[in-house]
């Protein structure tokens, strides 16, 4: 099932860069002029000797403020851009070149609270793997290793909630986690693989950039340029890979969107079976703990 939901995944971010590019044109220009106008505020006499001035080290209380400043409006932009880019791969939604509403609040919102669900899974993982690394020392310290990624693959479980609000569908955080039974694990590798992926990407642009330098290294402007585009880019290709892979996993328990998405009847029968597996295997355990209760 990993490899259904991974190819699956990356098939549908290969075929809509174009879509990306035409419903979010708008909020591209709004994030080079926003970084623009802000690496030109911080930028020195002698230039940038990072990237961008987002990779540059703080120098200043008021700098860093500034810059986790400019990093919340990214990602509000970001968020804006992955909500029109979901809504055209699912429901054809041409909307208004920039827009923000309910709709946006709402995603962030979701992201919020699958942030903090990340956290509170990791805690007592961590304490729990802790405790055993201090009296078995090599068995700990592999679940020490492992325990992110099960705080990842919780998470993931609820995450289709995303594509949910962004097209209106009032999933709850307990739908979503009984739609995806028997995902769960698929959905972490999935989203670990395309974390990977978005890494190699962002550093990969971050390279084109810095050899950029050796054509125009005396030029000021250029490093300007540079230090505006650098988020930019980055930010698009956050939004691409993982917008792309969470309305995947909607595709696959929402059946209306399957065809839209590239979705085969064959991976919809996947998922039907992986879901009765799961469920399977969880009447299963609650019969083995009735029984045990009963003695």
């Amino acid at each position: 099932m990993f490899l259904t939901v991974l190819e699956r995944s990356l098939s549908l971010a290969q075929h809509n860069v174009g879509t990306l590019l035409r419903t979010g044109w708008a909020y591209i220009l709004l994030l080079v002029a926003l970084n623009f106008a802000i690496g030109a505020s911080l930028m020195p006499e002698s230039g940038f000797k990072t990237v961008s001035y987002m990779t540059e080290p703080v120098a200043a209380a008021d700098e860093g403020a500034l810059r986790a400043l400019a990093g919340l409006a990214n990602l509000l932009v970001g968020f804006s851009i992955a909500i029109a880019y979901v809504r055209r791969i699912l429901i054809g939604a041409s909307d208004f070149p920039v827009a923000f509403g309910v709709r946006t609040v709402r995603v962030i919102v979701n992201q919020v609270v699958l942030s903090l669900i990340g956290a509170l899974s990791l805690i007592p993982l961590v304490i729990v793997a802790s405790l055993i690394a201090a009296m078995t020392a090599g068995f700990g310290l592999l679940l020490l290793l492992f325990a992110p990624f099960v705080a990842l693959m919780v998470v993931q479980k609820f995450s289709v909630v995303l594509p949910a609000a962004a097209v209106d569908d009032p999933l709850t955080l307990k739908e979503s986690w009984r739609a995806t039974a028997g995902l769960g694990w698929a959905m972490a590798f999935a989203a670990l693989v395309m974390s990977l992926l978005a890494g190699c990407l962002v550093g990969g642009w971050a390279l084109v950039l810095w050899i950029s330098d050796s054509l125009f290294s005396a030029s000021l402007t250029w490093q300007q340029i540079r230090s505006a585009v650098f988020p930019m880019g980055t930010m698009l290709i956050l939004v691409w890979v993982f917008a792309s892979l969470h309305a995947t996993f909607y595709g696959l328990i929402r059946e209306r969107f399957a065809e839209r998405l590239g979705l085969k009847r064959d991976d919809l029968q996947k998922v039907e079976a992986s879901r009765s597996e799961a469920r399977e295997k969880a009447r299963k355990a609650l019969d083995g703990a009735s029984r045990m209760n009963r003695r």
